[in-house]
Order: structure tokens, then sequence, then C-alpha cells
């Protein structure tokens, strides 16, 4: 189904070509969004103040001469528009006629996308989130990389793309060559597969083995020589290795199965091999540069506080490889090997600096073209606690983000035990943990990802608001509702018709019949809080809906059935999109 918005936008365009053919071909394209107050209509057109500054004449005299030319009709006869005003120095603002949105609320009742445009080209579309690093347990800082990236790929998998999910994780270099060296010295029957540990105590081990790196010229001459052997292919320290990769991966997997977040793995150790080759791309490409030893890449535009250049190393002067070495691997690979035609990176803002010029020196070595593929960074804020400072624990120690889980779930129960004292034990158990899942997932992504926002779980699990239970408590609504009616939905689909008189229907109608829209902008914006808002919105109408127009009973009780279950399958898509689950009572 096509967009309203780009239905309104098309019939504008031709609206200016007939009234204005002399006008320059860059105003052409109509300025058509949604209206943000029911009084300016449902669109509003905003292209006649721009026409009229271009061609020195009254906006209002070039607005009603648009809206003069402006069909309102279909090819087919349908009647689309049902009236146009002229508003302040020269707003068209446009309504659309009842019947029409009827029947494309009734439309998209069997169209499997509930009305979103899929788009005609699919992209291959590759998208790194999460990333944590091996040997360290995840904390409050992944969730926002790890929920964000989950989201976005399942708004592309949604629109039909072929979306490769992947896990970039920090599982290479010194760091491994400190703690293989300190399990070989002081627990060698783990690595030796006698004892089996878990991710916190393989935590505790990095760190004294870093306090010993640190200290020790001994320990530190040993372990670095473990990240020689490591990296030359030595099978004793790759045995080592894989089991302490392999202790982290069930801990990661644990969380992700607790988040329902599906991921593949492919950490910094899978672009070692071609690390050296890298290189030698770039020194052909001569964007190297000799600074200190180190093999660095200069780029304009790129400095350091002293307004001095600022160099991006891809070898050390010992040799070594870096981030910015294995990043430009990892890019080369995703577009010559997996043939991305978009790639998607979810880190913190921090890394923003480090991306930038990872793009630009990946295009300029002409291992991409921006023309034909693009490369989004995708930045997020900090989550802060009460104090306005970075969430951690009362002992100032970084928020396990399984702890934050187990409690969020926790507190959910409580309030449901409350609610619903009757329910069976394990009910309760399945409920509490979708609501304190659903609660924190939606608290983060319905904030602006690149801001900090506060975390709150008496905030974010309140029934009122812009919260997971606000919605979810909607479709519980439509769920009570069709249950109570007894009829069967299928049947009304395609038999019975849909007829918007009260203002409230027509509200609810149009707000379902712009969930494409909200899909379209987060495929364009990367920006998840955009669908968060759009569904939010359509709860509040859903309940003034509910609120001012009886279901059973009424003669149009049929037609209102189907603006519940129009209302119901999308609020369950959307919650599904952001990776939130639904319940049917709460």
């Amino acid at each position: 189904m096509q967009l309203l918005l780009a239905l309104l936008q098309e019939m504008a365009s031709r609206a200016i070509i007939h009234a204005y053919p002399e006008v320059d071909p860059s105003l052409i394209l109509a300025d058509v969004s949604q209206s943000t107050q029911p009084q300016f209509g449902h669109y509003q057109c905003n292209s006649a103040l721009k026409i009229s500054k271009a061609l020195g004449r009254n906006p209002r005299e070039v607005a009603n001469h648009i809206a003069d030319q402006l069909e309102k009709k279909a090819s087919d006869g349908t009647l689309i528009v049902d009236r146009i005003e002229i508003a302040g120095p020269g707003f068209i603002n446009i309504f659309l006629n009842p019947l029409f949105l009827a029947n494309q609320v009734k439309e998209s009742l069997s169209d499997a996308h509930l009305g979103a445009y899929l788009p005609k080209h699919k992209q291959r579309i590759i998208v790194e989130f999460s990333s944590p690093n091996v040997a360290k347990e995840l904390h409050v800082g992944h969730l926002r990389s790890t929920i964000i990236g989950d989201c976005l790929a399942r708004i592309m998998e949604f629109l039909g793309h072929d979306v490769l999910r992947l896990n970039h994780i920090g599982n290479w270099g010194t760091q491994f060559g400190m703690l293989i060296t300190y399990m070989q010295e002081e627990h060698a029957e783990v690595l030796h597969g006698e004892k089996i540990v878990d991710l916190p105590i393989l935590m505790q081990w990095y760190k004294q083995s870093k306090l010993r790196f640190d200290a020790d010229p001994t320990f530190k001459k040993k372990a670095q020589l473990q990240v020689v052997a490591l990296q030359s292919g030595d099978l004793n320290s790759l045995k080592a290795w894989e089991k302490i990769c392999e202790v982290s991966r069930c801990a990661f997997e644990e969380i992700y199965r607790i988040l329902d977040v599906s991921i593949n793995e492919r950490g910094e150790s899978y672009y070692n091999p071609i690390l050296p080759e890298i290189v030698a791309k770039l020194e052909q490409k001569g964007l190297v540069t000799i600074s200190d030893g180190a093999k660095c890449i200069f780029m304009e535009g790129f400095v350091n506080r002293e307004g001095e250049p600022l160099p991006m190393i891809v070898q050390k002067s010992d040799g070594g490889y870096n981030y910015d070495t294995t990043d430009m691997a990892a890019l080369w690979q995703r577009v010559h090997e997996e043939k991305g035609e978009r790639v998607i990176i979810v880190t913190d803002a921090g890394q923003s600096l480090h991306f930038q010029m990872i793009f630009k020196a990946a295009a300029l070595a002409g291992f991409y073209d921006p023309l034909h593929v693009r490369m989004d960074h995708v930045p997020f804020g900090v989550v802060l606690g009460p104090d306005g400072k970075k969430f951690k624990t009362r002992s100032g120690e970084t928020e396990k983000l399984v702890d934050l889980l187990k409690e969020a779930v926790n507190r959910a129960q409580s309030i449901l035990a409350e609610r619903l004292p009757n329910v069976p034990n394990e009910e309760l158990d399945t409920m509490a943990r979708i609501l304190g899942i659903d609660a924190v997932k939606y608290a983060d992504l319905s904030c602006h990802r690149v801001k900090d926002y506060v975390f709150s779980y008496d905030r974010m699990l309140k029934f009122e608001g812009n919260t997971a239970a606000f919605l979810l408590y909607a479709y519980v609504r439509v769920q009570g509702i069709k249950r109570k009616s007894g009829k069967s939905i299928d049947s009304l689909i395609s038999q019975a018709s849909i007829t918007l008189e009260h203002a409230s229907e027509i509200a609810l109608a149009l707000r379902l019949r712009q969930f494409g829209e909200a899909i379209d902008m987060v495929d364009r914006e990367l920006l998840p809080n955009r669908l968060c808002d759009y569904l939010y919105d359509l709860a509040e109408k859903f309940h003034a809906f509910f609120r001012d127009c009886r279901v059973e009973g009424d003669p149009r009780e049929e037609s209102r059935l189907l603006l519940c279950e129009a209302t119901g399958r999308i609020l369950q898509k959307g919650l599904d999109l952001l990776g939130l689950r639904t319940l049917d009572r709460m």
C-alpha cells in the first residue's frame, strides 16, 4: 500500500506544476507533513510560502491557487480529499474523506505489512550492535547498543531487506596474553578442562591479571610473549583463548535470550588474517605516512585539541595492529565479501569521531563507493542514575545488565501480583518477565538515542504516560473487547465494512493508516523513538475512541470491532519491531 503522505505529496506536486509551471524545479516536490493539531487538517502543505518568496507573490494567494489545482479524486474516481482550508500566511490544510480513510484501514487488515510501504529494491544490510568484550560481563552500557541495534535490524527485516546481524565482540589483543598467562600460573585446571568457571570469576581473574601485568615486569614479558604466540597460531594458546571465549559466549547468550535478541558472533579475531593485506592496500593508495615509527593516515578536517593533524594509526611502531586496522578490515570485508549495500554500526557517541575517520579513510582507499554503499554510525548517549551521573551500583561498580533485568522483573511481579491476586504463580512469572523486560527496553528506546536518560524503575513500570505498560494495557483492552463481542474477526474482515462518523473514530483511523509513515521515518533516521512516539499516540487515540464510542451492542459494532482489530494488530507488530512482547491480560 502507498503511504498517505506519499500520495498527498504526489497530488500536491501535480497541483504546483499546474498552478506555477514556471517555478524552479527544486520547489515542485510538495512540502507535505502530518498536521500537529486536528484543527489544521490531517496533513499540511507548506510549499506556498517558499514559492511565494521565489516568485515575489502573496503567499495566501499562492496557496489558494495551488489548492484550486489540487485534484481531490484519484484516477479511479475515489474521493480522497474531503476539503481544503487555507490558514495563516499560506498553509494548505488537507482534510481526508472519511470514506476513503475507512476503506484504507479496511484494506490494511488484509495486508501482511499493515499498510507499511515495502521498498522495491531490497538491500543487503549489515547491522553491527551489542559488541561486548570477552572476559567482561555485559553492563548497563551494553543495553542501549543491544536493543537499539536489534530494533533497527527488526525494522529492516520487516521491510524485506536481507539483514545480517553481527556482534563485533572484543576477543583479540593484549588482554588475552595477560589472562591466559595468569590462568596458566594460577588456574591451569580450567584451561585443561578439569574445572568449569563462570564469567564473573573470569572477570575477577582478568582484573587480577591486569594488576600483575602493571606491577610485575616478568609477568608482563610473559604476557606479551603469550600475545605473540596467540597471534602466531600456537595451539596451546589458541586452546586457552577458545576456552575463555566459550565461557564468555555462554554468559552473553543468556542475556540475549532474556532480551529476545538474535545475533551472530564475529569478533575482532575474524579479521586478524587480513590485517597485513589491508595496510598494504592503504599504502598502495598512497594514504600512509610514517609518524614516530607508526603507519598513520592523516586526513583533512581531523585535528586534535591543539589544532594539529590527528592521525589514524593503522599499524603501531612495534608492528602491531589496533582498533582502526580491525575496523577498516571489517568494513572492507562487509562490502567486498558480504556485499553489503548499507552498513549500520551501533555504538556509544564517544566513538563518533573514530567512525567518521574510518568511513572517510575507507572511501579514500576505494574500499567502498559512498554513492552506492551507505555507511551509518548510530551513536547513543549514556544511561544515568538518579544523581545524573553514569548509572552504577550502590558500591560504585558498573551495574551488571543481568542484575538490572532481574530487578525489573521482580518489581513487575510485585505490581502484577497486587493487580491480579488470583493469577497462578507460573502465569504470574511469565507475565512479570514480559512486563519487566518490556519496561526496560521501551524506556530506553522511547528516548532520543543521542541523548542521555535517567534510569528509573518506578517511571518505566507506570501504567500511565509513554511507557510499555500503557501500550500493553491498550493491547489488552483490545483483546478484551474482542472476547466480549464473541464475533469472528476473520468473518468481519471479509464481510463487514468500516464507517467513520465520530471524531474519535476518524482520529483513530487516521493514526492507524500512518503506521507505515512511522516505519519509514525509523528507516531513514534510525531513531527507534519515532516508532515509540507513534505507538504511544495510537494508544491514546484508541483510549479516546474507547471512551467516546461504544462497541458492544452499538449499531456500528462490527465497524468498531474492525477498528479495534486494526489497533491490536498494529500495536502488536509495532511492539514486536521494538523487540517487545505482548500480554493478553494485566
